[in-house]
């Protein structure tokens, strides 16, 4: 608990360090790219648009299970943030590697480097939720309240990649395949949360399925963006899922953190 309060304390002097920091990191991406920042949407859109066509209008003709929402419209508020989780967690991974010069250095705090990842992926995310806004607005939907719980769901998303992260960033240090096992973890985790899908379609026939997506605590993230954009409803009114949610993400980040300060001492020989 001192590490943690001390962890806290640090974050709260060097906020403006960590903020210069992340907004550094987040300009670096694009230099020397002749488009600069259009890459950050094009992988994207193109992966919505591939979507849209393979389960929407052309393909399986998916049926959203919320009525008066095309496909697009409910597929939308479920990958944006499986994006910026993503982000978060593959550059997360390999920022110690990245950043190896400031881990070196004896008076830097380097639990403060995937806060800094973590800070440059949110901000790609802000453009997204401005995209998805936009995209509601365009399509008819009237703004609600509840569109406002999307910085909360953010919050539960970052906090979820972050405490994945202090975990396989400081593993990444010793074992160089975590950001491959990532990578494939990732593709999988991607399927086994109800982004492209409803988990309804699993009730008749393997009910069991539609409960076990429920563990994934991803899941959480894509229904609580398609609650606060689509139907309306505040996370109150999922407190199991709530509770599940958040002591899942605690019990992660203590371990994480556990074994960065673990390993915290060995980084700088190995780097």
């Amino acid at each position: 608990m001192e590490y943690i309060l001390s962890l806290l304390k640090e974050i709260a002097a060097k906020r403006r360090l960590i903020f210069d920091l992340s907004k550094a990191d987040f300009k670096k991406r694009f230099v020397g790219s002749y488009f600069g920042i259009v890459w950050m949407f094009i992988q994207p859109i193109v992966t919505v648009f591939i979507y849209w066509f393979i389960f929407g209008e052309y393909g399986f003709k998916s049926q959203p299970p919320v009525p008066n929402a095309s496909y697009v419209i409910w597929l939308v508020p479920g990958i944006v943030p499986w994006f910026f989780f993503s982000e978060a967690l593959n550059t997360g991974t390999n920022c110690l590697q990245e950043y190896n010069y400031l881990v070196k250095k004896v008076v830097f705090r380097v639990e403060i480097l995937p806060i800094i990842k973590l800070l440059s992926a949110m901000a790609v995310h802000m453009f997204f939720i401005c995209i998805m806004l936009g995209l509601f607005l365009v399509s008819g939907k009237m703004p609600m309240i509840t569109w406002i719980q999307i910085l909360y769901y953010t919050f539960a998303a970052a906090m979820l990649a972050l405490a994945i992260t202090y975990f396989t960033c400081s593993v990444q240090v010793f074992f160089k395949d975590m950001s491959q096992i990532v990578s494939i973890c990732l593709q999988f985790g991607m399927w086994m949360a109800p982004i492209m899908y409803d988990e309804g379609m699993f009730i008749e026939k393997a009910p069991w399925i539609a409960t076990a997506l429920k563990l994934n605590p991803f899941y959480y993230i894509v229904a609580g963006y398609r609650d606060s954009m689509l139907t309306g409803n505040w996370f109150v009114e999922r407190p199991t899922l709530t509770l599940y949610y958040w002591g899942v993400t605690i019990v992660l980040m203590l371990f994480g953190l556990k074994m960065f300060k673990k390993l915290r001492p060995h980084f700088s020989d190995v780097l």
